[in-house]
């Protein structure tokens, strides 16, 4: 069963806030972090990325960037620009986007429970990625970034956060990409226990997003307890930030492939293989978008078409079901020659976020033709998950991204 629990949390003071939360480190390159930071110098950015505060002959990698990450926090720390809450805490954590709003809860998730399967993956994480952020929470004392978890919603929790929504927020403001971000503390016992109870109950939790994040902390966790080896579990460092979302509040985007090249075919044999593959027809109205699973859309010599897969390759199996699957299995590895997607370089991803415009700019730019996917749905990442599985890289795009900053689970 899951242990999901308060923790006394190091936030932003009030009038902070807006300027301190920024968006997951991973989503900049070096190049925008620098400029982010220049635009907002208070952001946590310049904590997350701390080669921002070096020229750029200073390796990203380097132990003077983790130490400056380390003493810009505790020095705003001790500044007055974060406070440290009295007591463990739940918080709720509220994003809207374009009209439609998800609501976490903000709590520690076990360490444990990573490793003994209540808290489910469906990706892989690289050992080097995982490295950076290792050094990066174990040199700051603290995890900075949450994780992105997910549950099957509960009425009782559901009924907690309907209840306290209807007080004051602690924080409620509007980032500059226009995402709407409201916290409530959940500082009542009563609140606690019964989070802490019902949650104990829930033995099935998924990351969402962030699994190299998740597997850095963990592996923290774990140096800190064989630095420790009288550790008795409740220590800090044994478990790690999250937010957990109701499964059904969750919205995950398309995430599209667009190819450099055809793998040596002109266009009409290129055209020809799809029809022996896929049920093609051309697309004339305006909508670029597939509509329904199952399908996708192509963009290639200036036009689209909408692409079907057929009943006799679809399948029940949760991984080589998913679309991304068999768009990968029909035609990217037979016809394209692309075997492994994660390191070909003749393949791109881009997330749904960007648009369909951006499909046709690749293709006008460095792409020969664009392939626009069909949402993974929430549903298909559990069934993945519980299966033990693993989903094909860039299968999810979730939105909104979480702030960090907001939250701060110090380790000591």
């Amino acid at each position: 069963m899951a242990v999901i629990r308060p923790f006394t949390c190091i936030r932003p003071c009030m009038e902070k806030a807006p300027r301190i939360a920024a968006l997951p480190y991973d989503v900049y390159n070096r190049r925008e972090a620098k400029e982010e930071v220049l635009r907002e110098p208070e952001s946590f950015l310049r904590i997350d990325r701390a080669e921002t505060q070096f020229d750029d002959s200073v390796d990203t990698y380097a132990p003077e960037v983790y130490q400056k990450a380390h003493d810009i926090l505790w020095d705003m720390i001790g500044n007055g620009d974060f406070v440290t809450e009295e007591k463990p805490c739940y918080y709720i954590y509220e994003l809207t986007m374009n009209g439609r709003t998800q609501t976490g809860i903000t709590a520690c998730a076990s360490i444990d429970d990573y490793q003994n399967g209540v808290i489910k993956k469906h990706e892989n994480t690289r050992a080097e990625k995982e490295q950076d952020r290792i050094r990066h929470v174990d040199t700051c004392d603290a995890q900075t970034g949450p994780i992105f978890l997910a549950y099957r919603a509960n009425p009782v929790i559901t009924g907690v956060v309907n209840r306290i929504k209807q007080e004051t927020p602690v924080y409620d403001f509007t980032s500059p990409d226009g995402v709407t971000h409201r916290v409530w503390i959940i500082g009542d016992d009563e609140d606690i226990n019964t989070l802490c109870t019902t949650f104990s109950g829930i033995d099935q939790i998924y990351i969402a997003d962030g699994h190299h994040r998740a597997a850095s902390a963990v592996k923290v966790g774990l140096k800190r307890r064989a630095e420790h080896p009288d550790y008795d579990g409740t220590e800090e460092f044994n478990f790690f930030l999250s937010v957990l979302f109701p499964d059904e509040e969750l919205y995950i985007m398309d995430y599209n492939r667009v190819v450099k090249d055809l793998n040596g075919m002109e266009t009409d044999a290129f055209l020809a293989k799809m029809k022996d593959v896929f049920e093609v027809s051309s697309l004339t109205g305006e909508e670029r978008r597939p509509q329904e699973k199952g399908t996708f859309t192509m963009f290639l010599d200036e036009k689209w078409y909408l692409c079907r897969f057929r009943a006799a390759d679809l399948s029940d199996d949760p991984v080589d079901g998913l679309d991304v699957s068999l768009l990968q299995n029909l035609l990217l590895t037979p016809v394209l020659g692309i075997t492994d997607p994660k390191v070909d370089p003749r393949i791109d991803f881009v997330g749904g976020i960007r648009g369909m415009d951006e499909l046709e700019r690749r293709c006008h730019a460095d792409a020969k033709a664009a392939f626009a996917m069909y949402p993974t749905s929430i549903q298909e990442l559990f069934a993945v998950a519980d299966a033990g599985r693993l989903m094909p890289p860039k299968s999810t795009w979730f939105e909104p991204k979480l702030r960090s900053g907001l939250f701060i689970h110090a380790l000591s």
